[in-house]
């Protein structure tokens, strides 16, 4: 998949083509049915499939530390992106400058001159340009004039409830992994490459591979049954602490994994670690023999979670 970064980085090869656009942040079932329903078009029409979208995400921009947590890295939303089979993502920096950009300017600039559009899918609730005043009507009617079609994507409902990244971030914040596994129709996962940590977990007979989540702010913390990608074609059965450590004074917030009847070096290695059940609340104890003894109790429950899950 080929990543544009910023406008100035389109070329006319690049004019021509089918198009969405949003911040696809954890790729859940509703984003996967855009881009199906995206890559069809594409393949109709002849033309790439390209999605648009912005960094850092509007609501970072106007919100700051007040955003909502991300789900998705970048690299992991890149190879998602990819592994779905899209041609190209183009990343669009979101500033003051395209904060003022106008909806028709947004529309001339990016859809119309930068991709030369062929066809846009987009969702009916989509706000875009100054004070969110460009909306599907807008670009309904700009691509009757301009030349491209463009098609509203139906909400994606599950029992219910609209399939969005806030329903799998509320998910996730309340220990629901269930919900959020239904919502993203995989599990959650967070991939990174495995740092120098402490030690400890060596000393107190749990070595851990640990990894920096690759996010400001993470959705959730605690204590999970896991499983470990990235060692071979199964993934291997874990438990996995996501937090500071608060027993040891932590300050980084970190991932860390402790393989099941695994032992080798693993420091470099890039691994993806997917959340099958939350445990626990992360906990402060007394001493480390109290931590210890929890750690046990951990690794038993999330050995038999994941034996009864076929891992």
């Amino acid at each position: 998949m080929e990543l544009i970064r910023g406008k100035h980085n389109l070329r006319p090869g690049h004019r021509g083509c089918a198009v969405t656009i949003g911040n696809f942040d954890g790729l859940h079932l509703g984003h996967r049915a855009v881009l199906a329903r995206l890559a069809d078009r594409a393949k109709a029409l002849g033309v790439p499939s390209v999605v648009m979208s912005f960094e850092p995400t509007p609501r970072e921009y106007f919100m700051g530390p007040e955003a909502p947590p991300r789900l998705s890295s970048f690299r992991e939303k890149f190879t998602g992106l990819q592994a779905l089979g899209i041609d190209r993502l183009l990343v669009a920096r979101f500033d003051r400058e395209m904060a003022a950009l106008e909806p028709q300017a947004f529309i001339d600039q990016y859809l119309v001159e930068g991709l030369g559009t062929r066809y846009l899918a987009i969702g009916d609730d989509f706000r875009f340009g100054r004070n969110r005043a460009g909306d599907f009507a807008t670009l309904r009617a700009a691509g009757r004039r301009q030349g491209f079609d463009v098609e509203d994507t139906p909400t994606c409902l599950l029992d219910g409830i609209r399939v969005s990244s806030t329903a799998v971030r509320a998910a996730l914040a309340a220990g629901d992994v269930a919900l959020a596994t239904r919502l993203l129709g995989r599990h959650y996962g967070m991939t990174g490459r495995v740092v120098q940590g402490q030690r400890l977990g060596r000393k107190l007979g749990f070595p851990t591979v640990n990894l920096r989540p690759g996010r400001r702010v993470v959705p959730m913390t605690g204590v999970f049954a896991v499983l470990v990608r990235g060692l071979g074609p199964r993934p291997r059965p874990a438990v996995a602490n996501l937090g500071t450590r608060p027993t040891v004074d932590g300050r980084e917030r970190l991932l860390e994994a402790h393989l099941f009847d695994y032992s080798g070096d693993l420091y470099g290695r890039r691994l993806t670690v997917e959340f099958v059940a939350r445990l626990r609340d992360e906990e402060r104890f007394d001493d480390v023999e109290c931590l210890t003894a929890q750690m046990h109790r951990d690794a038993e429950l999330a050995r038999r979670i994941l034996a009864d899950a076929g891992y």
